[in-house]
């Protein structure tokens, strides 16, 4: 596990996949937002589910974000898109709606970038959002990320055409 001032990191749970299915991937105009691939239903259950329980992998990290105090899930946090040979990775994170707002954000993207810089030795870090999606912005920045540029029109979410906000930190820029 790995604590932050609010929330910890730990591994995938089976008892969270259905709340993070219902309240994260479920809401499509939300996923649409979060992912770049198009949504399709996933029947719960399905081994398909982005939250399904997996081994380890060299890759990807899914974790499950929890409210330190209280052991509540409050989302889910992942290093994706490792690539060992340039070390670097991305970073993703989706929190379920009543914990939205409420300061968890920073502190997981915070605790990503100790696991990608500290543990797994990376040296470049990347976020890719939403132009109009201020609270990912703010997060990232918080936690040392400089905005890189703008990717005009570059998503297709629900019908229209979105930037996308490129966000990037070094290793030697981390504040860890």
């Amino acid at each position: 596990m790995l604590p932050g001032d609010r929330i910890t990191l730990r591994a995938r749970h089976e008892a969270d996949v259905p709340v993070l299915q219902a309240e994260l991937y479920d809401d499509v105009p939300t996923r649409a937002r979060a992912d770049s691939r198009p949504w399709r239903p996933i029947p719960p259950g399905s081994a398909h589910s982005p939250y399904a329980v997996a081994g380890p992998s060299e890759e990807a990290a899914p974790f499950s974000v929890v409210e330190t105090a209280t052991g509540e899930l409050v989302g889910e946090a992942i290093l994706w898109g490792v690539d060992l040979h340039n070390r670097t990775g991305h970073l993703g994170l989706s929190l379920r709606p009543g914990y939205r707002g409420r300061g968890f954000a920073a502190d997981a993207v915070r605790v990503l970038c100790r696991y990608g810089f500290e543990v797994r030795g990376l040296h470049r870090l990347q976020v890719e959002t939403l132009a109009d999606n201020a609270a990912m912005i703010r997060a990232a920045t918080a936690a040392g990320f400089t905005v890189e540029g703008t990717l005009r029109r570059a998503a297709w979410v629900c019908g229209e055409f979105l930037d996308e906000v490129v966000l990037g930190q070094l290793a030697e820029e981390w504040r860890g």
